[in-house]
């Protein structure tokens, strides 16, 4: 067993299946992916690793009593996020968001991820094509993935505590499968906080400037093949730095960070269309 420790669920113990996926190339990659994009650049509070929210999302589905493979598709939900995370979907001009499903397969299968999982008695068909009712259900319900990214970018994003986080988590069971709420006046606040989480932070037009410019720096230093597709699944630092390579690169992120052109970019500029999300979580 391994024991991993996460500001929301506490101390949890792991079987050693979960050490040897964190220890491959491709989970050590998502500690260097920030959850929410180029927002670190202008907001240097949120700054936590897709990394931090995969485990939070096991730690929970673990909580709720979901069987061990549902807990390693957890793990491995969001492996196939390019650097940036959402990023990627502006730069490939994906308005559903999902690009990093569109390629979760490709992904995967080329990692260490399927030698592992061979090890512990699991094959990759297994995550690729099964069905994982607390890990994820389409909007508007409430499933781990969407509940661990609402109160963590919630609290990072400083719409709601981490007091009245870890106190929602107490209000929460499986009903048939599925993640539900005990208490109508806690069903009433994680909706509520979805909701604050979209308009205050996600569409926050500071967040939208950072994550904007970062998309059309990275597809005009694509188009002119100083980065290649492949740099898109390495990490934030290491895209970074291959940008600051040139004096042209080292002065555009200079001047996001500074916010330089901030109020033209907002009203000419590739704004990223957020895709508008609702959150109606199942009473029990």
């Amino acid at each position: 067993m391994i024991q991993v420790n996460d500001f929301l669920y506490g101390k949890m113990e792991l079987p050693m299946v979960f050490s040897d996926l964190l220890n491959t190339d491709a989970l050590k990659r998502l500690g260097g992916i920030h959850q929410s994009g180029a927002i670190f650049l202008v907001n240097p509070d949120i700054c936590h690793s897709r990394l931090e929210h995969a485990i939070g999302v096991t730690m929970l589905i673990r909580m709720l009593g979901g069987s061990e493979l549902e807990q390693i598709a957890g793990l491995l939900h969001d492996i196939s996020h390019t650097a940036f995370s959402h990023v990627g979907d502006y730069v490939f001009d994906n308005t559903d968001e999902d690009y990093h499903e569109k390629v979760f397969a490709e992904v995967l299968c080329r990692s260490e991820v399927p030698d592992v999982l061979l090890n512990y008695g699991y094959n990759i068909n297994q995550i690729l094509y099964g069905t994982f009712d607390i890990l994820e259900q389409p909007l508007p319900a409430l499933c781990a993935d969407r509940l661990d990214y609402t109160l963590r970018d919630g609290i990072h994003g400083g719409v709601i505590s981490r007091q009245r986080a870890r106190e929602f988590l107490t209000s929460i069971v499986l009903k048939d499968g599925k993640i539900a709420v005990n208490a109508e006046t806690e069903v009433a606040w994680i909706n509520e906080a979805f909701e604050k989480l979209n308009n205050e932070v996600f569409k926050l037009p500071l967040h939208l400037y950072a994550n904007g410019k970062m998309a059309e720096l990275i597809k005009k230093f694509l188009n002119k093949g100083v980065l290649v597709e492949s740099d898109m699944f390495k990490t934030d630092t290491m895209l970074l730095n291959k940008i600051r390579t040139s004096y042209e690169g080292y002065e555009a992120i200079k001047s996001i960070k500074q916010l330089k052109g901030f109020a033209e970019f907002m009203r000419h500029g590739a704004v990223p269309k957020i895709k508008t999300r609702t959150l109606d979580a199942l009473l029990v």
